[in-house]
């Protein structure tokens, strides 16, 4: 073979090369970055560059026989109560946990491919929030889940450091800053500094479960039957950490469970009021047993910048005033608290270096 074609070959080869080079960072350049906050009430998918992409009920309807995913979220809720015996309606997550594999992947990979269509086969990278409060077993369900999906690589972040991140909080200072978040499953407690949790304590309630408080109230008192929206209507109308001054009312309407019939009433704020005070009480109870375990250095820095308060239902008419009376610290709700968890998981997926030591 002569010098000539020696060097004809070299240069196709190193052609060549380059060529597979390119393909590899286009396919590289394809594969979508997202983040997901896996809630017991709604899955919240967020996209790089994109924002919040999906959010839906963490819901599921499942062929009894053979396990086909027939929908989920909204869809798969509106079928619930209404659906033939060869059909489950299944709530894959609670308190943070996954309790039906199965049906957790079915709902994920529904999810997944609704929000990255074909792109879909490619697979994700993923930083999915989990709550402090879950053992390493269940902390490894929702990885291997998320990965049976669809996803190409998972990367966890506690939902407190998300939070943090999310609310603007410098969590890598070493200064301590405390993060309630009340999630629909879970009410956990945690003081961030130095980019990791020093300190959490998590129950197992929440927003959902004051739901069922609420409902379980309507039909023992009034043997009335409401659906979501009414429940929803008499949180945000009646519902209060204090009790008012000026006791307030609402009419409702649902169904008569004796009768069957359409029934109305009349409720008053009072009444809601202790229907609230038991979740109440739990989130006083998380806040104090988290500021017992944290060192003294952090708990001072807590007392100057204060405890944020995040999650849907954070919301509740004067739960700040109330923490802020019961602790003795400044509680203040962050903006777009229903949003700061999967913001801030979205944030650190899309600065992954910076983060990379609040991550596993």
């Amino acid at each position: 073979m002569t010098m000539e074609a020696t060097e004809r070959i070299i240069r196709r080869l190193f052609r060549l090369e380059f060529e597979c080079i390119s393909v590899l960072y286009r396919i590289m350049s394809w594969i979508r970055k997202l983040a997901i906050d896996l809630g017991t009430s709604n899955c919240t998918i967020w996209g790089e560059n994109e924002g919040i992409l999906l959010t839906e009920p963490s819901v599921v309807a499942i062929e009894a026989e053979g396990g086909k995913v027939l929908a989920a979220g909204s869809e798969a809720k509106k079928m619930e109560g209404k659906t033939p015996d060869y059909i489950e309606i299944i709530k894959p997550i609670e308190f943070g946990a996954v309790v039906n594999y199965e049906a957790a992947v079915g709902m994920l990979r529904w999810f997944l491919r609704e929000v990255m269509g074909s792109a879909w086969l490619l697979g994700p990278e993923v930083m999915v929030t989990v709550a402090s409060g879950l053992t390493q077993v269940e902390q490894r369900a929702v990885l291997d889940a998320v990965l049976e999906a669809g996803a190409r690589k998972v990367y966890l972040i506690d939902s407190p450091l998300a939070a943090a991140i999310g609310a603007k909080i410098p969590i890598s200072e070493p200064f301590g800053n405390m993060v309630v978040n009340m999630g629909g499953g879970i009410i956990e407690a945690a003081v961030v500094a130095s980019g990791g949790v020093v300190a959490s304590k998590c129950f197992r309630s929440g927003g959902s479960r004051l739901d069922e408080s609420l409902e379980e109230y309507l039909k023992r008192k009034y043997s009335l039957a409401v659906g979501d929206q009414t429940v929803e209507l008499v949180k945000i109308k009646l519902g209060t950490a204090v009790k008012l001054k000026k006791t307030e009312t609402l009419s409702i309407s649902g169904r008569d469970l004796v009768y069957g019939l359409p029934k109305s009433l009349e409720l008053n704020s009072d009444e809601i009021f202790e229907v609230i005070r038991p979740m109440l009480d739990e989130v006083i109870l998380v806040v104090r047993e988290t500021l017992q375990v944290t060192p003294p250095e952090l708990v001072a820095d807590i007392a100057d910048r204060g405890i944020v308060l995040v999650g849907a239902a954070s919301k509740l008419r004067n739960l700040a005033l109330l923490l802020t009376r019961e602790i003795g610290v400044s509680v203040h709700l962050s903006i777009d608290s229903e949003t700061c968890v999967i913001k801030g998981a979205g944030m650190a997926m899309e600065n992954l270096e910076t983060y990379r030591k609040s991550v596993r």
